[in-house]
């Protein structure tokens, strides 16, 4: 028992942390545990949608009403998407802040814009998922950023789309 105080004791109040330590280190963690209850949530949304075009919004219907707490587990599941926004901004700013992405450390920079690029596609394709009239003018609009690029962005938006215009595909 005094071997558990004693790590306990040197983990919570004799351990060394730098002096410039603020409440803005708690973000990466916060991101972390947010992204957690993503994934669980996610997963557990998962097993109700249908990813059919005509099937989709019916089955956000039947999450919402049918689905015992499905409500709940879809309220917890958008909310935290914004939260975890939030946290990852932080974060960031937080590391800008710090200079965090000089030597040594540009290479966990590099790979922290990777994943936040990831993410930005990830939250994009979470959100047209539903597949209603939100989703349809989001991925309208966001895949037509994309003509913004000279010479090929035509070209690049008609292959998002799968020909010349967002459909449902029946």
């Amino acid at each position: 028992m005094h071997i558990i105080l004693n790590l306990v004791r040197s983990a919570l109040y004799n351990y060394p942390v730098p002096a410039n330590l603020t409440p803005l280190w708690n973000f990466g963690v916060i991101s972390g545990i947010v992204l957690s209850v993503q994934i669980i949530t996610g997963i557990v949304l998962a097993c109700y949608y249908i990813p059919e075009g005509s099937l989709a919004f019916k089955s956000i219907q039947h999450i919402m009403r049918d689905v015992d707490l499905g409500w709940l587990i879809r309220y917890i599941h958008l909310n935290f998407a914004s939260m975890f926004f939030f946290a990852v901004y932080m974060h960031m700013f937080r590391s800008w802040y710090y200079r965090s992405y000089r030597y040594p450390r540009e290479l966990v920079w590099v790979s922290g814009v990777a994943i936040f690029l990831t993410m930005i596609l990830t939250a994009f394709l979470g959100y047209v998922l539903p597949w209603g009239q939100m989703s349809f003018w989001a991925a309208t609009v966001i895949t037509n950023l994309a003509t913004a690029i000279p010479i090929i962005g035509g070209h690049i938006v008609i292959w998002l789309w799968g020909g010349f215009a967002v459909v449902i595909q029946h």
